[in-house]
C-alpha cells in the first residue's frame, strides 16, 4: 500500500492521464471487441513504423508521454495484437531464393483451409479475399524444388483446396510497412 501511494505521488502528471485513458480504452475494448486506438497510440505506432528501435524516451517526447507510459502503451499494443516489432529481411540475403504469391480456390469452409495454410512455416501471409481466389498466400522457399514440394505435396493436399495458381516473384522492387495510421 505504501509503495503504491509513493508511486502515485511520484508519478509524472502525464502518467495519471495515461492511467485514465487506459481504463477508458479497456472499457471501450470490452464493448466493441476491437482495441480502441486514440491519437497517442496511433502516434506511437507511427514512430515505431519509422524506426522500430526508436527509444521510448524519444517516442515519449514526440507524443507527449513519459518513457514509462510509452513502454506500457507499447506493451499493451503488442499484447492486443495491434502490432508486432520485428526485423524485416530480404529473403534472398538469408537463404530463401524463391518467393511466390499463390491464389487458392476453395470448396467448402475457407477458414479451415486458411487455418491449415497459416500453420505451414513457408506461408508468411494468408488472406481471405473476394474475387477469383478465395485465399492469397505468400510463400517463401529455399529454391524451386522446395516451392514445388510446398505447393504440390502440402498446399494441394489440404482438404477443400480445389485449385492453386502461382505467381513466382522475379524481383522484389518495394517492400515497406510505412503506411502510417488513420
Amino acid at each position: 500500500m505504501h509503495s503504491e501511494l509513493v508511486a502515485s505521488r511520484n508519478a509524472h502528471p502525464r502518467d495519471s492521464r495515461e492511467n485514465r485513458e487506459n481504463s477508458e480504452s479497456s472499457r471501450e475494448s470490452r464493448n466493441s471487441g476491437t482495441p480502441h486506438l486514440d491519437a497517442v497510440s496511433l502516434g506511437i505506432i507511427e514512430q515505431l513504423q519509422e524506426d522500430g528501435r526508436r527509444p521510448y524516451a524519444a517516442i515519449g517526447k514526440a507524443v507527449g508521454l513519459s518513457e514509462a507510459a510509452v513502454r506500457q502503451r507499447v506493451q499493451k499494443l503488442l499484447d492486443q495484437g495491434v502490432m508486432q516489432i520485428v526485423a524485416v529481411t530480404d529473403p534472398l540475403t538469408v537463404g530463401f531464393r524463391r518467393q511466390a504469391m499463390v491464389g487458392v480456390r476453395v470448396e467448402g469452409d475457407v477458414e479451415s483451409v486458411a487455418d491449415a495454410l497459416s500453420a505451414m512455416s513457408e506461408c508468411e501471409y494468408v488472406v481471405m479475399t473476394a474475387g477469383s481466389f478465395d485465399l492469397m498466400v505468400e510463400i517463401v522457399c529455399e529454391d524451386d524444388d522446395h516451392l514445388l514440394e510446398v505447393i504440390n505435396k502440402h498446399m494441394r493436399a489440404i482438404p477443400g483446396v480445389r485449385s492453386t495458381e502461382s505467381f513466382v516473384y522475379l524481383k522484389l522492387k518495394k517492400q515497406t510497412y510505412m503506411w502510417g495510421t488513420r
